[in-house]
């Protein structure tokens, strides 16, 4: 556990916390020109961080609709529109938020994910850049948008990290909570969400099929993150 601790802490350094600073008030993050970054930088430029998602999620229908197209013609003009996904991926599974591929060369797996669980495409974008700020080990590389039956999807790819343990999901909070994250409680009663009161920033969804255990590591696969107020809780 303590080289697991230690791994973790290293990434909620100063520079961290800024960038974490930034796409909480919805500023650009300068100095990163990943795709998945930019693409978040260019939609925060016309459209506003919402920290009151988890309230008004369906009012903001309107909002993702309007993302949508602009990320639409940004991607047709910067060439991030694609036909189809990479031509040797094999179908997996579909989880709640993304159909999954597999990749043999390297050793990857596609997400098609349509941002189902978060109220606008800016939301979704901020999670990912969040995802890759604190978990570089499973860091998303964005490769493009695919329109399947008129609906907006980003194209997605990680490492494909391989369990050789059970995950203990004790280990996970104390993981978390070493870092600031405190498991959330819904009458009285523990539930896969966690909560940063310094950073304002919601992690849900943590459950043994979305954190894998190798070498005495854990690496957190699928995450889903909200900016949010305490009040929110």
């Amino acid at each position: 556990m303590l080289v697991i601790l230690c791994i973790f802490a290293q990434m909620l350094d100063n520079d961290t916390r800024s960038k974490l600073k930034n796409i909480i008030d919805g500023i650009v993050i300068e100095g990163t020109t990943d795709t998945c970054t930019t693409t978040r930088n260019h939609l925060c430029t016309s459209f506003s961080t919402s920290t009151t998602v988890k309230r008004n999620f369906e009012s903001k229908a309107i909002t993702k609709e309007e993302q949508a197209e602009f990320l639409v013609k940004y991607a047709t003009k910067n060439n991030l529109l694609l036909e189809h996904i990479p031509q040797n991926a094999i179908y997996l599974a579909r989880g709640g938020e993304s159909k999954v591929y597999f990749i043999n060369s390297p050793k990857s797996v596609i997400k098609i994910n349509d941002a189902i669980y978060y109220a606008t495409w800016l939301e979704f974008f901020n999670s990912v850049v969040i995802h890759n700020l604190l978990f570089p080990s499973t860091t998303y590389e964005f490769l493009g948008f695919l329109i399947l039956e008129d609906s907006l999807s980003a194209v997605l790819k990680q490492p494909f990290i391989i369990s050789d343990c059970p995950v203990d999901l004790e280990d996970v909070k104390k993981l978390l909570a070493y870092n600031g994250f405190e498991n959330t409680y819904r009458r009285g009663t523990p539930t896969n969400n966690y909560y940063n009161k310094e950073l304002g920033l919601i992690l849900e969804d943590i459950h043994d099929e979305n954190v894998i255990s190798n070498t005495q590591n854990l690496f957190f696969i699928d995450t889903v993150f909200y900016t949010a107020f305490q009040e929110q809780m």
